[in-house]
């Protein structure tokens, strides 16, 4: 028999349910999934719906705060070795699990190994790749080992994936309703391809959760989601269409919360054969695409135009990497360009001829068209390929296009994250093929300094590399684009986009 929702559960998906105008219950935060949650479990997924969802119930060693920041979460502190290959967490007293189970050091070793066990299969392995070994050297005291120096491993592992998971529960814990969780919220209800219900965790070590309920809803269509929001149904929304902003600016505009965010979008060179295996050729194209035109007034919403690969909060100095020829102008650009397609043997008699593969996005179309424009003086003839966004990506793994739109949203904040999937030895998450012994060597020698303003030159020399190679055409840095309604209060804009449910209240 099917159990029986508790009275309150009924409320709150009634007030969401519908076609979502009714207002919320005044304790009840509604926020807007672009997608659906794929899986309880952070260490099965990386898709954001999901591991944000993951973060309002799963507490780690550390946790962000409002503003995208670390801070002590489960551990009162953290302290590390000379040389910043051991990190040693102490662990606060009284931790339990939703379910009452105490959370001691062993659930982080048991965390590790199950993190990277092949039968897991997490996507996350790979970020977790500088960690040695994570042991508990005592109930309350966790120790990370390290492979090589890691200035950001407080922010590793507030990474929803090294949380303290139920895994006492066995392996089915992520069916059990409520949830066992070891954060602020526990899931108490899931209606797959609608909403899911989250309520305070009664055992939290911070006490009640300011906010008491929190109803998820997956809304994958940008339109329809903000036809939610102008009725006041949902309170937060992910990602505004382009197209409502002027209306939202005349109408709402302290609901707009457009900020700079930890993403770079780009579009990569297929390096493994021609004609994008010669580097002039990659160099002409990158050099005549006008950057500030399309980030600014094509796009709408002012994006820092990017030369570069990594954002410009990360690299030590606040501004991005730029090559010489981005102060040229285009007259120069487009001439300096023609020079180098012609010693690659293309000219007006034997023009350079390629596919731009997108995904099904409007956006990313009139990208490829502006960046069609820019070359229209040069002997180019260009055409689009729109395929939606699985076939898209699996043509990326598999090599399988000439010109494709890409792009890497930051896990860490850290050169590196940016940096390290253009590796020779990447695997398919290296898109374009790229292979320099030169780029491994130079972002090896930054991996392994320890002081933090070593790195961060390191770092950059590393991308200059990347970048004078040109295996990927930068486009823009990204922005995030939430609304957030007039009644949320604590909001803070981050690099991160990260906004601990926890962190917020509402007026009341």
């Amino acid at each position: 028999m099917r159990p029986v929702l508790p009275l309150f559960l009924l409320i709150l998906l009634a007030a969401c349910g519908g076609g979502g105008h009714t207002p919320a219950p005044p304790d009840t935060l509604v926020r807007v999934m672009d997608a659906e949650v794929r899986s309880l479990d952070p260490q099965k997924v990386s898709d954001l719906a999901s591991l944000r969802v993951a973060a309002d119930q799963f507490e780690g060693l550390t946790r962000h705060e409002a503003g995208g920041g670390i801070e002590p979460g489960l551990a009162t502190g953290w302290s590390q070795s000379a040389d910043g290959l051991e990190w040693r967490f102490t662990l606060r007293k009284g931790l339990r699990f939703s379910d009452g189970r105490p959370i001691e050091a062993a659930s982080f070793a048991r965390g590790f190994e199950r993190l990277r066990a092949d039968a897991t299969g997490s996507p996350h392995r790979a970020l977790f790749g500088t960690v040695a070994a994570v042991a508990a050297r005592a109930p309350d005291q966790v120790v990370v080992t390290l492979h090589s120096p890691f200035p950001a491993l407080p922010e590793l592992m507030a990474h929803p994936a090294m949380a303290a998971l139920p895994l006492h529960r066995g392996e089915g814990w992520a069916t059990e309703r409520p949830l066992v969780t070891s954060g602020a919220y526990r899931l108490v209800a899931w209606r797959l391809n609608d909403r899911l219900v989250l309520e305070r965790n009664p055992r939290w070590h911070d006490g009640a959760a300011p906010i008491g309920h929190l109803v998820g809803r997956a809304v994958d269509d940008r339109q329809a989601a903000f036809r939610l929001f102008r009725a006041h149904a949902p309170d937060t929304l992910p990602d505004l269409p382009l197209n409502r902003l002027d209306w939202l600016k005349r109408n709402r505009a302290g609901t707009v919360r457009i900020a700079p965010y930890l993403g770079s979008y780009y579009f990569v060179f297929n390096t493994r054969r021609a004609p994008f295996d010669d580097a002039r050729v990659r160099r002409a194209l990158s050099m005549t695409v006008e950057r500030e035109r399309i980030a600014g007034p094509l796009l709408g919403f002012d994006a820092p135009p990017a030369w570069g690969v990594v954002p410009p909060e990360l690299t030590g100095t606040g501004s991005g990497y730029r090559p010489a020829w981005a102060a040229w102008p285009q007259a120069k650009r487009v001439a300096a360009a023609r020079t180098l397609l012609a010693a690659a043997g293309y000219g007006p008699g034997r023009p350079l001829r390629f596919e731009i593969r997108f995904n099904s996005d409007i956006d990313h179309r009139r990208v490829a068209l502006a960046m069609i424009d820019g070359w229209h003086d040069l002997p180019v003839k260009a055409r689009l390929l729109n395929t939606e966004a699985s076939l898209h990506f699996a043509s990326l793994r598999r090599g399988d296009f000439d010109l494709a739109r890409s792009g890497w949203i930051g896990d860490l904040q850290a050169p590196e994250n940016f940096l390290a999937i253009h590796r020779g030895n990447a695997g398919p998450a290296n898109y374009s093929g790229y292979a320099s012994p030169a780029f491994d060597a130079a972002l090896d020698a930054g991996l392994e300094q320890a002081d933090p303003e070593a790195r961060a030159v390191a770092m950059r020399h590393a991308e200059a590399i990347l970048m004078a190679d040109t295996p990927i055409l930068p486009i823009h840095y990204y922005v995030s684009r939430n609304l957030v309604a007039e009644r949320v209060e604590g909001w803070r804009d981050n690099v991160a986009n990260i906004h601990p449910t926890r962190t917020l209240r509402l007026k009341r």
